[in-house]
């Protein structure tokens, strides 16, 4: 089975409900704030935010602004100080660690700056992984196509050491894509390569985005890379600007 088939047959897998058809991820005054020895730290105050299903949205603003905390409390990742947090009609609020967790496995996708593959797996295992943690007994076939549409089909049994910087972010995209989620959330993706190797990531990502249809929320320093999405959210002190 090709990436386009799988598409296809999985694309009602995350079909956002009627009622919540056009937006995916709400906030209603989020705020985060932790604990110092001298009273509270903000680092995020007062977000409200609509973001429609299929968007790619970049989020910016200078190192301390908030910009990972965000993405973490809209994955699920971290929990919110104040205010409410919407997916999918689904409130973060309310769900427990393994509710949120549910909801990841269900709807989210990721990519990280330093690629967060399993060392001791291969490429093709490593993009299996989470097919396997659903049950889903398709998880080699769908694997092995989408590591093809990167460009891997001769590094399937290779382990990320044995794999290049830009190869192994390549078996990341593979691995986010490869559940069809209804979100992605990439975090400075190209960080960690070189400027050519993360202009060919950047436009496989694209690519793959726009086949499959995701919501892409993107955290960069990079002005360019912004303005390839649709929207971008600025952050500064924790506050929208």
């Amino acid at each position: 089975m090709e990436i386009n088939e799988i598409m296809h047959t999985n694309n009602t897998l995350n079909t956002v409900s009627p009622e919540h058809s056009n937006v995916i991820i709400v906030t209603e005054n989020l705020g985060k704030s932790a604990p110092t020895a001298n009273g509270q730290l903000v680092i995020l105050e007062n977000i409200n935010l609509r973001i429609n299903a299929g968007e790619s949205v970049a989020v910016t603003g200078e190192s301390g602004s908030g910009k990972s905390t965000l993405i973490s409390l809209l994955a699920g990742l971290d929990t919110l100080t104040s205010g409410v947090i919407t997916v999918n009609g689904l409130s973060l609020t309310g769900m427990n660690e393994d509710g949120r967790a549910e909801l990841r496995n269900r709807m989210v996708g990721f990519v990280f700056q330093s690629f967060q593959l399993m060392q001791g797996l291969t490429a093709l295992e490593n993009v299996m992984l989470p097919l396997e943690l659903r049950g889903d007994n398709k998880a080699r076939t769908t694997a092995e196509a989408f590591l093809r549409r990167v460009g891997l089909a001769e590094r399937l049994n290779h382990t990320p050491r044995q794999l290049s910087g830009g190869e192994q972010q390549r078996v990341a995209l593979a691995r986010a894509f490869v559940t069809q989620p209804a979100l992605l959330f990439a975090d400075e993706p190209t960080g960690n390569l070189d400027g050519s190797t993360g202009a060919k990531i950047i436009d496989l990502l694209f690519e793959l985005n726009q086949e499959s249809k995701t919501t892409l929320i993107l955290v960069t320093h990079d002005p360019a890379l912004a303005q390839r999405c649709q929207r971008t959210i600025r952050l500064s002190a924790g506050k929208i600007v």
